[in-house]
């Protein structure tokens, strides 16, 4: 009976032999292409994330860094706080109490007035809408006493500011302020607002110009958005409150002083 040769060669062996020599002389991979190729898809991911936030906070959510002392003490420096786009929209207007970010460009600041370049302005604005730098000088944060229509003054008998003639309880302001000490009597335009910061002593608001074009109200479509929430630091994650001034009557406070433009 025949039986197999132990010394036969047999042919799968060189079959496995051959791969392995195919094998071990095939290229490695270079490790600076595999370094490449992660740091490609990390900076794709970190723009794509950043493009996400600027959409954001371009059309629904902006934060916004409080750079003074004048809404003090509901909005203190350094604050981050979540400005609301989307609050105004839809055929909604600001109101009486809301506090707001807006441009205060032609109101507050002349036109054109700029002591920066183009490109200082545009990181700027850019830092400032993620929520990085501090906004840009022409951006203001205050809060609305009046809208178009109502008359408000200064002050009554006991010093407060009256809108439509009613006397405000005004229990933001600190207790060592007085509500004003520039006495007015205004009648806000149709498509402007009055606005005041907290901290009326260390404020530079509408009272402060009362002689300019505009009579120192803000035109509506300034307006960048609602200021709903305080987000940083955590210890004074809140809502921004409205306070009572929202519950005066409509255009009730007769002829005032009134403004133009």
């Amino acid at each position: 009976m025949d039986t197999d040769d132990p010394q036969q060669d047999d042919p799968r062996q060189d079959d496995r032999a051959e791969d392995a020599t195919e094998r071990d002389h095939s290229p490695e991979p270079e490790k600076g292409a595999g370094e490449w190729s992660r740091s490609v898809r990390m900076g794709g991911l970190t723009t794509a994330v950043f493009a996400v936030v600027l959409l954001v906070s371009t059309f629904v959510v902006q934060p916004f860094r409080i750079p003074s002392s004048s809404m003090e003490p509901t909005l203190r420096v350094g604050d981050r706080v979540l400005v609301n786009k989307l609050a105004y929209q839809f055929g909604n207007h600001p109101e009486r109490g809301d506090v707001v970010v807006f441009d205060g460009t032609g109101s507050f600041v002349p036109e054109g007035r700029t002591q920066e370049d183009p490109l200082t302005r545009l990181v700027r604005a850019v830092g400032a809408r993620v929520g990085l730098l501090e906004p840009p000088g022409s951006d203001y944060v205050k809060r609305v006493i009046g809208v178009g229509g109502d008359r408000v003054t200064c002050c009554d008998e006991r010093g407060r500011v009256q809108v439509n003639g009613v006397s405000t309880v005004e229990k933001y302001v600190p207790h060592d302020d007085e509500p004003s000490a520039v006495p007015f009597d205004i009648r806000v335009p149709e498509g402007r607002l009055w606005v005041m910061g907290d901290h009326r002593a260390a404020s530079s608001d509408s009272r402060d110009f009362l002689g300019k074009p505009g009579g120192g109200t803000v035109p509506v479509d300034r307006v960048i958005g609602r200021v709903d929430w305080i987000g940083w630091p955590v210890d004074r994650w809140t809502t921004v409150s409205t306070g009572e001034v929202r519950q005066v009557a409509h255009g009730t406070g007769g002829p005032g002083r009134g403004s133009r433009g």
